[in-house]
């Protein structure tokens, strides 16, 4: 959520950022709600202020001996009249807020402005694609000769965008997690977190999954419960409600999580194989910084995710998103998009973001300041440390061999008890060798 007070004193400042993010949003709708809300609320406390003093007035003739039937009858016709404006002024604050939950992240000053995808910009590319001298073959292909990835029968248990994992590959995906958390919290400093995976509206409010984007989102039937899309909302949302010390931050939290997502509007897109999918599996980052280091923060949290495509050998890019193309919550977002062989492309494997104070004024997340004084908005950052199922897809392949084998890389091979070569299943789903 911006400040108010950036609303209502700039509103140029936020038109321009809505212009560059190509929202449809109208400037004007706001200061129109807000206007009325301001208006009627001015009314209403000059009518308590005229009943306060009608009131005293009335106390005084009881006193006094004086008929009181005209004072009272203006009185209650008084209140009355305040209890109306009460109620529409209520009416004028839900409807402004409404509109200020909607409207997204201020972009930084860094940020390039752009319509989309073709405006991002690329700040560097690490590692070399491998040439090969056979027909490439993408992950799903690989993964369902090898014998480990069965869409056919996640589709019987739960239909399309679905997957399960055999033998081999439920261990590669456990061995990045594993990977992934060890690097994070032995080496980063990040504190491993195992959240609830469901978490309530508020929840998914704070960190501007809600109003807006419901649609994405699986909710429990007849309950305000929802499936995480990502950890980072609960991760998030630790703190809500919370003043921490300024000797507190930053803060650094990760987690591994399923991620559920309706993947509404996605329809024909990335439909064979891991890229899109209803369930996957997450390692995220979330940091709380002071405003001043935040940027930082946002530069280390990138070098983290950076480091783990460094060690699994995959060639990857660093993007920063431009205004069209960035994320609701978000001031600024480096992308970074692995190497996949098949696509002939990059995609994205992490997203890293500083949200400034946006989540943390939904959230109510501050902290007090050395030597105190008022305490302060935190700065909120997240970022995928990485995706697994998409890092699961550029292990494979980029690892494929001619003979129909991969390749592991070397860090992973302890967490696959030294297996170098993924050579098919010992035995198939059904048991027959």
């Amino acid at each position: 959520m911006i400040d108010l007070k950036i609303l209502q004193k700039d509103p140029e400042r936020v038109a321009k950022s809505l212009a560059a993010r190509r929202s449809n949003m109208d400037m004007a709708e706001f200061q129109a709600l807000d206007a009325r809300r301001r208006s009627l609320l001015t009314e209403v406390e000059t009518l308590k202020g005229w009943r306060n003093a009608a009131s005293a007035e009335v106390a005084q003739a009881k006193r006094a001996g004086r008929d009181v039937e005209v004072l009272v009858a203006e009185l209650s016709t008084l209140s009355g009249r305040i209890k109306e404006l009460d109620a529409q002024t209520q009416e004028a604050a839900a409807a402004a807020e409404a509109w200020m939950l909607s409207l997204p992240n201020l972009p930084h000053e860094s940020v390039p402005v752009g319509a989309g995808e073709a405006d991002n910009l690329e700040l560097r590319r690490h590692g070399t694609p491998r040439s090969f001298d056979f027909p490439v073959k993408d992950h799903a292909e690989l993964g369902q000769k090898l014998g480990g990835l069965d869409f056919e029968r996640a589709a019987k248990l739960a239909g399309s965008r679905f997957c399960v994992s055999w033998d081999w590959a439920a261990r590669l995906e456990r061995a990045l997690i594993s990977f992934f958390l060890d690097v994070h919290t032995r080496e980063n400093g990040y504190m491993e977190v195992a959240p609830p995976y469901i978490v309530n509206r508020a929840a998914m409010t704070i960190t501007g999954q809600l109003p807006k984007f419901s649609e994405d989102l699986f909710k429990l039937e007849n309950r305000e419960y929802f499936l995480i899309p990502t950890s980072e909302v609960p991760l998030t949302n630790l703190h809500a409600g919370e003043i921490l010390e300024e000797s507190d931050l930053p803060l650094a939290y990760t987690a591994q999580t399923p991620c559920f997502r309706s993947e509404a509007g996605s329809y024909g897109k990335d439909t064979k194989g891991l890229i899109r999918m209803h369930q996957f599996m997450k390692v995220e980052m979330v940091r709380f910084a002071h405003p001043d280091d935040s940027y930082n923060q946002l530069e280390l949290m990138r070098r983290h995710a950076e480091d783990l495509l460094e060690r699994l050998e995959l060639p990857y890019r660093t993007i920063v998103l431009c205004t069209g193309d960035m994320g609701f919550g978000a001031a600024k977002t480096y992308d970074l998009e692995v190497w996949l062989p098949a696509q002939n492309a990059y995609r994205e494997i992490s997203s890293c973001s500083n949200c400034e104070d946006f989540q943390a004024r939904r959230g109510n997340i501050r902290f007090r300041p050395y030597g105190g004084g008022k305490a302060v908005f935190a700065h909120t950052l997240n970022g995928s440390g990485l995706a697994v199922g998409r890092a699961l897809v550029a292990v494979l392949e980029n690892g494929q061999q001619k003979d129909g084998g991969v390749i592991l890389p070397k860090t992973l091979r302890p967490y696959m008890g030294g297996l170098e070569v993924i050579a098919g299943m010992p035995r198939s789903p059904t048991g027959r060798t």
